[in-house]
């Protein structure tokens, strides 16, 4: 990980930022200044074109700027090229320690529960939650790590998922291989930051374990219909 890479890095995800799906973000004076966080949103698309814009947005907030790290899944690391860049500017594949090392540097974590369930969702689908992982309330429970939920708004259209080309996939060793559209769809993206949620242990049981993950997957699903009726539901 090279945090200069990283600045490189946005200089080029800036044009796709501002003009190209010219997005607007509401809340960004939610997310910490400094000390560990942990940025929870939802997911979608064949590429982690909503992480790109998710973390530049944090890169850029006009309140406290704060250079962010991310969680994605193994499949992004095994792409020729985009692999070895994700790598570069500081992803990292979503495991415990991995987010328990970044964390006990006071780090800003980008994290998405819905893991490939998420990305490999139809197009008929969007906007529905799929289920979420728990590890990352186990995380933040156990670090005393504030959650700054997050609902993204416009990646599902810029790369829609019209059906899995289940063949494919098992000749590549992939989960999915998704028939889509060959680029990005110059779509307005919105992404909409809630308020730091804070979650205390002991942790009784696996429901209730759950019932906490549920809480912040209720607020991503309102911060998504909140921004979905800003620019009209979609």
């Amino acid at each position: 990980y090279h945090r200069a890479s990283a600045y490189r890095a946005a200089a080029g995800v800036r044009f796709l930022y501002d003009h190209y799906f010219k997005v607007q973000a509401f809340g960004r004076e939610n997310i910490p200044a400094t000390g560990r966080v942990l940025i929870v949103a939802n997911h979608s698309g064949y590429l982690p074109l909503d992480g790109a814009l998710l973390a530049y947005s944090i890169l850029s907030n006009p309140y406290a700027p704060r250079v962010p790290r991310a969680m994605i899944e193994r499949l992004f690391t095994g792409i020729p090229y985009i692999g070895s860049f994700l790598s570069e500017i500081g992803a990292v594949t979503g495991q415990t320690q991995n987010c328990l090392d970044m964390l006990k540097q006071e780090e800003a974590v980008i994290v998405f529960p819905e893991g490939i369930r998420g990305t490999s969702k139809g197009f008929i689908n969007r906007y529905q939650l799929q289920r979420f992982g728990n590890g990352f309330m186990d995380i933040a429970i156990d670090t005393n790590t504030p959650i700054v939920p997050v609902g993204i708004v416009g990646c599902e259209e810029a790369l829609p998922m019209f059906g899995n080309a289940k063949g494919m996939a098992k000749r590549f060793g992939l989960p999915y291989f998704p028939i889509t559209v060959p680029f990005a769809i110059p779509t307005r993206v919105s992404l909409n930051f809630g308020e730091p949620l804070h979650f205390e242990g002991p942790i009784h049981s696996e429901d209730d374990l759950e019932a906490k993950v549920n809480v912040v997957k209720a607020k991503i699903r309102q911060l998504i219909s909140d921004a979905q009726h800003k620019h009209g539901v979609r």
